[in-house]
């Protein structure tokens, strides 16, 4: 099949790459020039495992291309997906005005030169009933008559780190369509992705629009809870990971996403939660879970930076902090929402020397955060003469380094786990001072406990 992904940002060119892979002619549209031109030439534009074989094999075999010109992926291509940027605004609320810009200019393509059927894709996460309003903005721009199209909702479910696997492989496609002969263009296409026998689920526009943000909001609500409980452990002298393995084995509740850390962030979770709770709002109803969320994500982001800060008596002038990991997740250098910089912008309010590593994230970091801090060549660059760590993404080159030249690096052997990387007995064993999230540690004092919890 021919097909055109509009915007070729996360989401677009994952798609775009994987869709070419199953042998469709695949066009991308992007307004950047720069950026196609970067794409066209073999560079990719973001860091995504197992991508760049897949990227590089299909540009070269010329299933893959590369454009600004929208109206060649509309003359060309039937089916259209639009992959746009959808942020909140400052009510939470989604902004639709690139998706809507797009299917203006769409409709008077169609309109102008007289193309035929075509099927319009809102891959974005877009709220609930907008599907209806492309489909209003499409035939107002092409004065209704003489245009034959229809517009589908097709959520994305990917994971940064994994979203290759995820989009060749995944658990389910949703499939919003309320015309049959747009369904089953899109069954087709989607059809080699599933031959494990994984489900092609066909419903109508409003529940697939709606179905991408209750997923979103159950697993960030899921981590949420997994925070509080282990703000709890800590004042009852629980331990998380105790509570997490015997709560994950009950089929009820699963294992994943039970790992409590310094709240979540990314492109996804944070907006999305928004956007349902702006959308709840706007029919009358009051979300007090998502409300709740939303509180709860944000004293969760705030609390490792508090933490240092309390430890230090309320001010770090004079003291260096050392940071590892700046990415929002691992496996990505997407710093969106990243706790990572919420950490350390606390640190550098109260007067601290940030140096800080991220194996993938330092230049979308430098973009956001500027000179605010150092950026080092490796992790042990980070903490050389330092007066404490602060691990704030679980990388897994984080999760066994050398201890000894860890301590050799620190003025103080003093470390604040805000992903839980390391056993609390082990790390007391080796002689660091170590805080970690819901979990005790054994060589702190009850007043030291106290003040770490942040309940002084």
């Amino acid at each position: 099949m021919k097909v055109a992904i509009v915007g070729t940002g996360y989401v677009g060119l994952v798609s775009g790459t994987c869709f070419a892979e199953m042998g469709n002619h695949v066009i991308c549209v992007d307004i950047d020039e720069n950026k196609v031109d970067k794409l066209s030439g073999g560079e990719l534009t973001i860091f995504e495992p197992g991508l760049e074989v897949f990227f590089e094999r299909n540009l070269r075999e010329n299933r893959l291309e590369f454009t600004t010109e929208l109206a060649d992926a509309v003359r060309n291509c039937e089916v259209i997906f639009l992959a746009l940027p959808t942020p909140p605004g400052e009510d939470g609320s989604a902004d639709l005005s690139y998706v809507m810009g797009v299917a203006g200019n769409i409709g008077r393509l169609m309109k102008s030169e007289g193309i035929g059927y075509r099927v319009l894709v809102n891959k974005s996460t877009v709220p609930v009933g907008t599907a209806d309003k492309v489909t209003a903005t499409v035939e107002d721009a092409g004065l209704t008559s003489g245009i034959d199209f229809d517009v589908v909702s097709n959520p994305e479910f990917l994971r940064e780190g994994v979203a290759v696997d995820d989009f060749m492989k995944p658990e389910r496609v949703v499939i919003g369509a309320s015309s049959d002969r747009a369904a089953a263009i899109m069954t087709r296409l989607y059809k080699p992705f599933v031959r494990q026998g994984n489900p092609i689920l066909v419903m109508d526009e409003r529940s697939s629009e709606m179905t991408k943000y209750a997923a979103n909001a159950m697993l960030a609500t899921k981590i949420t809870f997994m925070n509080e409980i282990a703000n709890v452990c800590d004042r009852v002298g629980a331990n998380v990971d105790h509570i997490r393995r015997g709560i994950g084995l009950d089929s009820r509740i699963g294992k994943q996403f039970l790992y409590p850390g310094i709240g979540f962030g990314g492109s996804c979770f944070p907006k999305d939660v928004q956007a349902l709770d702006r959308t709840a709002n706007q029919y009358g109803y009051r979300f007090e879970i998502l409300r709740a969320v939303l509180d709860v994500n944000d004293r969760q982001r705030q609390r490792l930076g508090d933490q240092i800060v309390e430890h230090f008596g309320g001010s770090l002038k004079g003291k260096t902090i050392g940071v590892w990991g700046l990415a929002f997740k691992p496996n990505t250098d997407d710093v969106r929402e990243a706790p990572a910089h919420i950490v350390i912008r606390r640190l550098v309010e109260a007067g601290a020397r940030v140096k800080a590593f991220d194996p993938e994230a330092m230049d979308t970091t430098r973009t956001v955060l500027g000179d605010m801090i150092e950026y080092c060549k490796d992790d042990f660059s980070a903490i050389e003469d330092a007066d404490a760590l602060a691990i704030c993404t679980e990388w897994n080159e984080f999760r066994e380094p050398d201890f000894d030249r860890m301590k050799e690096c620190l003025n103080e052997p003093l470390v604040f786990d805000g992903r839980n990387l390391y056993d609390p007995a082990r790390m007391a064993d080796l002689g660091f001072e170590y805080y970690s999230i819901g979990r005790p540690y054994e060589g702190a004092s009850d007043s030291q406990r106290v003040m770490t919890n942040g309940s002084a």
